[in-house]
């Protein structure tokens, strides 16, 4: 299933004519979250470089960026591995000019020392900037990754020393295979400053993040980032666009990352952001329940597949 293509059905209750004519998207007003223990304000909803590869081209993906600052969003997330690098050089030519004035985030695939160093020195060239806010190791997956990043020479050294050299403010990981991996990434180390994790309606219901991680990032005081808001889309078969993002947002996160790949995807969001407002505990069951129903590895194909034989 395709992401809607413009802000159908974020607004399918307004009638017809709202349908028509959606009301227009004005900058700001984007609520501020502190990001945990950075002590950063980040707007809730921040944009994606990851489903860049869907644009017709980088020209594109800077209009679309631009367009996100010009609306209000200072939280920019990326990777090294995204679109071969052209995400990442996508923001260097749109955000360069007002650098300081956002949250720029990449992270790194390597586990060790020297291959990470290697990236974050690309990737800060490709962004067009001296340091990056958020480094982040990405995509632990498997067990024996955590045991390689904090091995000697592991990747773990080269996070520390990119932040003590003013490359990172901050370091933080992601990953969204597993919530056990997590929790060990977790056990490894307690001086990452962020988390990065898919929450949604439905992850409750299979190998949950939200269950099992969720609560101990919110008892480390971490920053704690969404992602697969919409699980690619395919919630979409049940809950409206502004159901799957407000029930993100009702949980005790900072911020959550939006793959956004048209002006009207983007400019959706933003108006469910700007007039978002805390779901109460039954409104999450009822909707936890609606998802519920698309639960397991043919909804998050992501997550590891424990229902093989």
């Amino acid at each position: 299933m395709r992401r809607r293509t413009f802000f159908g059905s974020a607004f399918a209750g307004l009638g017809a004519l709202a349908a028509a004519r959606p009301p227009e998207v004005k900058p700001g007003d984007i609520p501020l979250r502190i990001f945990g223990k950075t002590g950063v304000k980040l707007t809730v909803i921040g944009q994606a470089g990851g489903r860049f590869p869907l644009l017709a081209g980088k020209e594109e993906g800077v209009a679309l960026v631009r367009r996100a600052y010009e609306l209000g969003v200072n939280y920019f997330d990326n990777a090294h591995g995204y679109w071969d690098g052209r995400s990442e050089e996508v923001y260097g030519e749109a955000l360069a000019p007002v650098r300081k004035k956002v949250f720029l985030t990449t992270k790194s695939t390597r586990r060790t020392r020297q291959e990470a160093e290697a990236e974050l020195h690309l990737s800060l060239r490709r962004l067009k900037t001296d340091y990056v806010d958020l480094w982040q190791i990405h995509a632990v997956s498997e067990m024996d990754e955590v045991d390689k990043i904090f091995a000697p020479g592991g990747a773990i050294e080269a996070f520390e020393a990119a932040k003590k050299a003013g490359k990172c403010r901050f370091i933080g990981f992601t990953g969204h295979r597993d919530p056990h991996v997590h929790l060990a990434m977790l056990r490894a180390y307690d001086r990452y400053d962020t988390i990065l994790m898919p929450l949604h309606a439905a992850d409750p219901a299979y190998l949950s993040f939200e269950k099992l991680v969720l609560p101990v990032a919110v008892e480390r005081g971490l920053g704690i980032q969404g992602m697969k808001n919409f699980a690619n889309a395919r919630l979409l078969a049940t809950l409206s666009a502004r159901d799957c993002l407000s029930y993100v947002l009702s949980l005790p996160i900072h911020c959550t990352a939006i793959g956004c790949t048209t002006l009207g995807q983007l400019e959706d969001d933003i108006r469910v952001a700007q007039r978002f407002q805390a779901l109460a505990a039954a409104q999450m069951d009822a909707l936890r329940a609606r998802a519920a129903k698309l639960k397991g590895p043919g909804l998050e194909d992501w997550k590891r597949n424990i229902e093989k034989a």
